[in-house]
């Protein structure tokens, strides 16, 4: 082969190989932080659904459930934020509208990494972290994990204690019920909260265990009709399967550990949490209690954007 051919042949090698890594290049690449939807695909290639709404300060909403999805805090509560704010709103692995992991990845050390790569693939140095309800426990071990960079972390209806809250749960809905229809005070707590479940449904008394009226319940129903007909529910499964450790944990002494602001709003007469803010121990801890009960940024939706702009605007920049 003449040097010349060969010479050819490295060039086109070379471009070849430019053409088939310019796609890898581009899809590792910051995205820049525009509104809108799209799909993140992880490292390990779950699927995850994001929303980007609003102006100002990144802020990144971590839902509850679990499994729940983003969707019905975007409509109930968010969208009161995306003036000050800008919200990330995401859907876990393996609910709502995200995929499921080929194999049933769901420990807090990979839903923690799911966040830190949302935030990478965005560009963004630090954000500010909410989360609402059984979310507060993935959100406080993100903040534990990478605290430089959370600027803030905003816990609502927080859920830290999973064991507590799903006794207090079951312990409250119980006491909604005649006494012939209460279950056994001996019963596992995951079996007491299903048969208490059922039979606050039965009597139509279900709305009590999260809002203060069936008024209430039935505005955030026709608020939130529109969401996926058919979410994804893996990750609940999996977490009420009992299969996965980590969310039997307490993390309420993890919160001693995070030196970071951090923004606590709880209903006065939210019995779901179980472990209450007056266990927490974050030192720059701000507590804002609101009439109500496990979803406050509807039922008192003035005063839970006040104390969010207000908390937001005194974070260090």
């Amino acid at each position: 082969m003449t040097a010349f051919r060969f010479s050819r042949l490295c060039f086109w090698f070379a471009a070849l190989c430019l053409l088939l890594s310019a796609p890898l290049a581009a899809q590792n690449r910051p995205a820049p932080l525009t509104n809108g939807s799209f799909t993140l695909l992880t490292s390990d290639s779950v699927r995850l659904h994001v929303r980007v709404a609003g102006r100002g300060t990144p802020c990144v909403f971590v839902h509850g459930g679990p499994g729940a999805g983003s969707y019905s805090f975007e409509k109930l509560g968010g969208h009161r934020l995306e003036d000050p704010l800008r919200l990330i709103y995401f859907d876990q692995r393996g609910s709502c509208r995200s995929s499921s992991p080929r194999r049933p990845n769901y420990s807090m050390a990979r839903m923690v990494q799911d966040l830190e790569e949302l935030r990478q693939h965005l560009g963004l140095e630090r954000w500010v972290v909410m989360a609402h309800s059984f979310g507060a426990t993935i959100a406080t071990a993100y903040a534990a994990a990478h605290p430089q960079r959370v600027q803030g972390l905003v816990l609502l209806n927080a859920v830290l204690n999973p064991v507590a809250s799903l006794d207090s749960t079951a312990q409250y809905g119980a006491s909604l019920l005649p006494p012939a229809a209460r279950p056994a005070p001996t019963l596992p707590a995951m079996q007491r909260v299903g048969m208490v479940m059922g039979a606050l449904q039965q009597q139509k008394l279900a709305y009590q265990l999260q809002f203060s009226s069936d008024t209430l319940a039935a505005r955030a129903g026709r608020l939130t009709q529109g969401g996926p007909a058919t979410p994804n529910r893996d990750f609940a499964t999996q977490v009420f399967s009992g299969q996965l450790p980590d969310y039997g944990r307490d993390y309420v002494p993890t919160t001693a550990t995070i030196t970071l602001p951090v923004l606590v709003i709880v209903g006065q007469d939210d019995h779901i949490t179980g472990a209450g803010p007056r266990t927490f121990r974050f030192p720059k801890q701000q507590v804002v209690v609101l009439p109500g009960k496990h979803n406050s940024f509807l039922e008192q939706p003035v005063r839970f954007r006040q104390a969010v702009v207000s908390f937001v605007q005194q974070l260090p920049r």
